[in-house]
């Protein structure tokens, strides 16, 4: 749940802050990544507006966090993190929360109504809900990232003095640090939580590709590694099951927890352009070689069945994933499909999105699309 619209994302300026940070070898993948496309990086949360009880959402928000802001949905209002601040917004488009602090790369990642926002290549950590700071503290060393699972624990990934030295912490809902790791080798990129708060999964680089460890928090010691020898593993989250989804500059690849690894879907010589997880499946936009903006998007199942696949010529410039459905933010419009790439007709309260750079799903069929100096709300029509 993962930017202000701004281009484009947490992961990329992520990358950005690690590319101070790493050695030759680590450079090289990077470039790798910055050539494979910006993609989305936040977790986004689904199911926030019932059937049986209809949100009627303001049609345009009013943020004011200053530059490079970044979304969240918290269920039923939204949270947008800059470089002035956080605050928080109900469905009517009234401050429910503020707190004003400077970040240099601000991100944000969320959950079942709740958010950490961190700042990239700073010390800022903040936990929020829909009305209240729940956590509030400034870390050691420099942060490169983290994220928050649907219980409200969280972990923070810092990198500690010079060389590779990487920190993870996991804290859990109160902010009280229950795990610690370091990896002494290779550059920490992200972690993840397990949704029951009994395991950790941490992405790091090595000098021959990517590597992924899985921990225990009964037990300090790497209970097993997923290695990626010569490929960048971008993202990864927990399915509820227990097996790991990770999507790499070539592949979307299930690790599962019998220490089998398979290829779900091969990028065939594409270039991947953006990803979005939504609820039971991941969205992709893969680029053709080639000159232009032509290439596809393509939907596949959790467990790697395809769902969809659609070509399209036209410049995307962001997706976003929800409960069954997908906004495709366009330069020339914002559409929505089903989870299979079927087009959903778009409501009468359909907004104009120009200027915006961004989408976010919210459920319901809608989605926020905001640029530098708007948000507005649109919606498909029902089924």
């Amino acid at each position: 749940m993962n930017d202000d619209a701004k281009p484009k994302n947490r992961w990329r300026r992520l990358i950005g802050i690690v590319c101070s940070l790493v050695s030759l070898v680590v450079l090289t993948y990077i470039a790798v990544s910055l050539i494979s496309g910006q993609p989305l990086g936040m977790s986004w949360i689904t199911d926030i507006f019932s059937d049986h009880e209809p949100v009627v959402m303001a049609d345009e928000y009013h943020f004011d966090v200053g530059r490079a802001r970044v979304f969240a949905d918290l269920g039923g209002s939204l949270a947008a993190a800059g470089t002035l601040g956080v605050q928080v917004l109900n469905a009517e488009g009234d401050e429910t929360l503020r707190d004003s602090f400077r970040m240099s790369s601000p991100a944000i990642d969320a959950q079942n109504g709740r958010a950490i926002v961190f700042d990239i290549g700073g010390k800022f950590v903040r936990v929020i809900d829909k009305t209240e700071i729940d956590v509030s503290f400034e870390t050691n060393g420099v942060v490169i990232a983290a994220s928050i699972n649907q219980n409200g624990w969280f972990c923070v990934c810092t990198q500690e003095g010079g060389g590779s030295r990487g920190l993870v912490t996991v804290y859990n809902e109160a902010g009280k640090d229950v795990f610690m790791v370091n990896m002494v080798t290779g550059y920490v990129l992200s972690a993840a939580l397990s949704p029951d708060n009994r395991n950790l999964v941490v992405l790091n680089l090595t000098g021959d590709g990517s590597r992924v460890t899985y921990y225990s928090l009964n037990n300090e010691n790497a209970e097993r590694v997923f290695d990626l020898p010569d490929g960048l593993i971008i993202d990864m989250w927990y399915l509820p099951g227990g097996d790991v989804l990770a999507v790499s500059t070539d592949s979307l690849i299930l690790a599962g927890r019998n220490n089998t690894v398979r290829e779900l879907y091969g990028f065939s010589g594409k270039r991947l352009g953006g990803y979005s997880r939504g609820s039971g499946f991941i969205a992709l936009h893969l680029f053709d070689y080639g000159v232009g903006h032509r290439g596809r998007i393509v939907t596949i199942s959790d467990g790697g069945r395809l769902l969809g696949e659609l070509e399209t010529d036209i410049e995307i410039l962001s997706i976003s994933a929800g409960d069954g459905y997908l906004a495709v933010l366009r330069s020339d419009s914002l559409i929505f499909y089903d989870d299979a790439l079927e087009e959903l007709a778009p409501s009468g309260k359909t907004t104009p999105t120009g200027g915006a750079t961004q989408v976010l799903a919210l459920g319901g069929s809608m989605a926020l699309a905001a640029g530098d100096h708007s948000a507005v709300v649109c919606a498909a029509a029902p089924p």
